[in-house]
């Protein structure tokens, strides 16, 4: 699925299974929150926190798709085109760390 299929499909189910969207300032408050559940997870996985009996069913993947869903839905009631704006993006990066990254002692 393409990033436009991406925003179609989230359109169309919150129109019919999600009734509307939620405000952007309550969207925003979600993505927050789905982001700290990302960070809680990597936290325990990668860093040196230990999981909690209440953390045995967490799915890593789950939670980014969540992340994903609610920045999608804002993208959506924002007008933006993610395709768009990430090509854009990754332009603007591109010419900004041209020789930046290539340069940097601390990745060789």
């Amino acid at each position: 699925m393409t990033i436009q299929q991406a925003q179609e499909i989230v359109d169309q189910w919150i129109k019919t299974t999600g009734v509307r969207y939620f405000n952007e300032l309550t969207n925003t408050a979600m993505l927050m929150e789905e982001v700290g559940e990302v960070a809680r997870i990597m936290a325990r996985q990668y860093g040196e926190q230990s999981f909690k009996k209440s953390d045995e069913q967490v799915n890593l993947a789950d939670e980014m798709a969540d992340v994903l869903f609610v920045l999608i839905c804002l993208a959506n009631q924002t007008g933006i085109n993610l395709t768009d704006a990430l090509q854009k993006n990754l332009d603007k990066k591109t010419k900004r760390d041209a020789d930046r990254h290539q340069n940097n002692e601390k990745l060789k």
